[in-house]
């Protein structure tokens, strides 16, 4: 029987990129669906939840389609990657439009960049965005394949820090020191696009198509 994989639609991100990335990568057979509806993601074998865009617009998104409790169960209970703001959200609260309260799977916050420069005194720009390594802080079966100090693609303002630092699986630098990718249970969560993100990228998805939920 061939597997199913949903990239999740509620109106921010650029779905079809995603969405032909993972078609690229998975497994033959296996059937790629872009849709808001909570029935298709709950019947999923796996669920990618992407997103860009401001927190606040995102979390009245999920509450007008009604996607929080099938997103939270399916989180539970399959392999799920989380993209950008599919990574914020899962954190308790972000600072961002004035502060939102977000789905709180795990405790911690989101926070913008605050003014830095870089070694030569140069400001740092914020978004931050373009390519950046990613230090792996330890192992998981998605980074299979996707060498330590890989680059990824990167487009934030704010970034997540979880308060139980033992879900971090990869940390970015720009300035300071954050949490580029988390991991927990059946749960994998990454700031940076993998779909943008050239050949290490696609294998990090490739990975996901293949994962069975498992940490080890």
């Amino acid at each position: 029987m061939s597997e199913s994989i949903v990239v999740v639609d509620y109106g921010m991100g650029n779905l079809r990129s995603v969405a032909k990335a993972i078609e690229h990568v998975a497994p033959p057979g296996c059937a790629v669906r872009v849709t808001d509806e909570p029935q298709h993601i709950l019947d999923a074998d796996r669920v990618v939840f992407p997103g860009q865009g401001a927190a606040a617009d995102c979390m009245a998104a999920l509450r007008d389609r009604g996607l929080i409790a099938p997103l939270t169960e399916a989180a539970r209970s399959r392999p799920f990657l989380g993209i950008c703001m599919g990574m914020q959200v899962m954190l308790s609260h972000s600072a961002e439009n004035g502060g939102v309260d977000l789905l709180d799977w795990f405790p911690g916050t989101v926070t913008r960049f605050p003014a830095q420069v870089d070694a030569a005194g140069v400001a740092l720009k914020v978004p931050h965005m373009g390519w950046n390594t990613v230090h792996q802080t330890r192992g998981h079966p998605l980074w299979h394949g996707v060498a330590d100090e890989a680059r990824f693609y990167f487009v934030h303002s704010y970034f997540c820090t979880p308060q139980d630092d033992g879900l971090t699986v990869g940390r970015t630098a720009y300035g300071l020191s954050y949490t580029a990718a988390l991991a927990s249970g059946s749960v994998f969560a990454i700031q940076a696009h993998p779909e943008k993100s050239a050949d290490d990228g696609l294998r990090l998805l490739a990975n996901f198509t293949r994962w069975n939920g498992d940490s080890a």
